[in-house]
């Protein structure tokens, strides 16, 4: 009787151990190999696949033995377009595949030679190729807030044309994308010398005078080892106007996003890719549109800067409606602009802290009345000269720490005092941008001219600094994860940063296709954690998942 009863267990747990899962035998494979005429087998190329109707993209990258290997996307069976990523090269066939539950697929993709190399090229590669000082090429890093250098490249204006187009760009407002350009009520000012140049070089570096490049293209390799074992999750968003600018995850792990050039605030499940929108009103009609930052504070709720339509909005999360803080009449003037907004250790004082770009100064809102002040952090210093608060922390004690993003400084300012205090980054003109602050009360921020990421710590008063591997990078905003690891994206690059600070070790993901990187956030409930960040250009979240 012992014995037959044994013999039953047994039988069970081998049932248990070989019957697939309810998981499994819904999921579907799809793997291949990658090859071109110049190459037998294709290391670092990205392969999409989007299933018919779906709004979500699943991304892998060859390794190197040129194959690719869909098996962490664990896709759903149907019909799926293929595409692929890999400068100078496009897809020659096949352009789809059908995957069937339970079994295997393969897809051996075959490359061709691109038709047009230039546009492939990223702006970290434009900047590369083309010639001139690293002065001449400075400028252009405040163009791709807006649009590609492509568009620049491509351009056939001299120098006396391109000089009117500078000037009508001066009136277009930052938060502007090619499909919602937004018009400033104060133009920006600018040096007209300093637009003669820039028309100069611009035309010496586009079509004006030939009808190509006379400069070489040059392109960045692509990705190998540690860089090429990771899945990309892209969720597109309902309409190519949406720009996700900032994107935090909650506690439940739904992805949320402030729209840079629409007044909207969105939300994303990610298991089914469902989307949400919450307007909010127009406080200042006929003013660019949009909000910029988003924090949450300690009960769960959102705040929002809504850059030129000023103040402050609160989203009650149990509510799901806004409230509105709007700036008193003696500091909202036509230019006003929040940007960034930090109620994180509102519950400590009962202050929630912002930054006022156009009088280059911050504002500490009162929880209870309403009331904001301002403060000049920089009124004490000895010489005039160009500064914007922008990235903001806030300390266990609601001290505020924010980067100086058109200097080179971190500042903070006592919350009891307000007294400043300034300490200038180790390179000069760094232009720090965004960034936090982790339990140890080190501030990690991104040096956004510099090409570099860097730490500071506030017991020690002391820098760390850390270069981009890639040139014109230019890091825009860095966090810290759990397990000690660095992240960060760029404008420029479409590759997002991972880097150990305690060895200096480093590794860059290739994104699938050109993305403008702002706010990246991670989820670092796994090992290794996920980046997740959204495409400003390119109207969708991106997710990022390391596979070592």
């Amino acid at each position: 009787m012992q014995a037959a009863t044994r013999l039953v267990l047994a039988l069970l747990l081998s049932a248990a151990v070989w019957a697939p899962s309810a998981a499994a035998a819904t999921e579907a494979t799809l793997s291949g190999r990658i090859s071109a005429a110049a190459e037998s087998a294709m290391q670092g190329v990205l392969v999409s696949a989007r299933a018919a109707g779906s709004t979500i993209t699943y991304t892998v990258v060859s390794g190197a033995d040129g194959r690719y290997d869909f098996a962490a996307a664990h896709l759903k069976p149907g019909a799926y377009t293929l595409q692929i990523r890999a400068v100078g090269y496009e897809l020659e066939s096949p352009n789809s595949a059908t995957l069937t539950a339970g079994k295997a697929a393969r897809a051996d993709l075959t490359l061709r030679r691109a038709a047009d190399l230039a546009a492939q090229l990223s702006n970290a590669e434009w900047l590369l190729s083309m010639p001139g000082e690293a002065a001449q090429k400075r400028p252009l890093i405040e163009c791709m807030s807006c649009h590609t250098l492509e568009r620049i490249a491509r351009s056939k204006y001299s120098a006396k044309q391109m000089l009117p187009v500078l000037e009508r760009m001066a009136t277009y407002a930052n938060n502007s994308t090619m499909a919602a350009v937004q018009t400033r009520h104060v133009n920006r000012t600018f040096d007209p010398e300093s637009f003669r140049k820039l028309a100069t070089y611009l035309a010496s570096v586009n079509l004006s005078t030939s009808a190509t490049w006379t400069y070489p293209l040059k392109t960045l390799p692509r990705p190998s080892g540690r860089a090429t074992r990771v899945l990309i999750t892209e969720y597109d968003l309902p309409r190519k106007s949406i720009a996700p600018h900032d994107v935090l995850l909650d506690s439940h792990g739904i992805a949320w996003y402030t729209n840079f050039v629409e007044n909207f605030f969105g939300r994303l499940d990610p298991a089914t890719g469902a989307h949400t929108e919450f307007a909010y009103p127009l406080n200042k009609p006929g003013f660019p549109t949009g909000s910029l930052g988003f924090e949450p504070d300690r009960d769960g709720n959102w705040w929002l800067a809504p850059v030129f339509q000023s103040g402050l909005l609160k989203f009650d999360i149990k509510t799901q409606k806004f409230q509105v803080f709007r700036l008193p009449p003696e500091i909202d003037g036509d230019a006003a602009q929040q940007t960034m907004v930090m109620p994180r250790q509102s519950a400590v004082d009962g202050k929630v802290w912002a930054n006022e770009g156009s009088k280059q100064s911050v504002l500490r809102m009162d929880l209870a009345t309403g009331a904001f002040e301002r403060i000049d952090p920089f009124k004490t210093l000895p010489t005039a000269g160009s500064h914007f608060p922008y990235g903001l922390v806030a300390d266990a004690g609601n001290n505020l720490y924010f980067m100086d993003f058109a200097g080179e400084a971190l500042v903070r300012v006592d919350a009891k005092t307000r007294l400043t205090t300034i300490y200038p980054t180790p390179t000069p003109r760094s232009r720090p941008r965004r960034g936090m602050i982790d339990a140890r009360g080190r501030i990690w921020f991104a040096e956004y001219a510099a090409n570099q990421v860097a730490m500071f710590d506030t017991q020690r008063e002391e820098f760390k600094e850390w270069p981009a591997p890639t040139p014109h990078t230019y890091p825009y905003d860095i966090v810290l994860d759990r397990h000690g690891e660095v992240w960060s994206g760029s404008m420029a690059t479409d590759r997002v940063l991972r880097l150990d600070p305690a060895t200096g070790k480093s590794v860059e993901y290739l994104l699938p296709r050109q993305t403008n990187m702002r706010r990246v956030t991670v989820d670092d409930r796994t090992r290794p954690a996920s980046l997740w960040t959204g495409s400003n250009h390119g109207a969708s979240i991106v997710k990022l998942t390391p596979l070592d």
